[in-house]
């Protein structure tokens, strides 16, 4: 089970970390990624890690704003986003899937949390 939690309402430029909790297994073996959807749109990959390696993976449009992170010891991950701009605006969903490739396609992923909204005023 995956729980999704620090999204908000901010304003442009302002920050914000969402977190999202695993409980009932561990994800050594697993990526976990976010994605986002904003209204009338596809649910689309913003970013993922790898666990046990830590290797990461971004979209375009938030490299160098956004920042993937885990802790084992929590068994959650995280994403900063720094920076934020109003096209950022969506829900934001945690996703986790087996084995050690970051697909950024949603119906590689077979764990999902609920989302958390994520508001950036202009």
């Amino acid at each position: 089970q995956l729980q999704a939690s620090g999204g908000g309402l901010v304003q442009t430029g302002d920050f914000l970390r969402l977190s999202c909790a695993a409980s009932g297994r561990t994800l050594g073996s697993h990526v976990m990624g976010w994605f986002r959807q904003a209204p009338g749109k596809e649910r689309e990959f913003v970013a993922g890690i790898y666990w046990s390696g830590g290797r990461t993976d971004y979209r375009d449009s938030v490299k160098g704003r956004f920042t993937i992170s885990r802790d084992s010891a929590k068994n959650t991950v995280y994403l900063q986003m720094n920076s934020l701009k109003p096209e950022d605006t969506a829900v934001y969903y945690c996703a986790g899937k087996n084995g050690v490739i970051i697909s950024t396609t949603t119906s590689a992923y077979i764990y999902w949390g609920q989302g958390t909204l994520v508001t950036v005023s202009s």
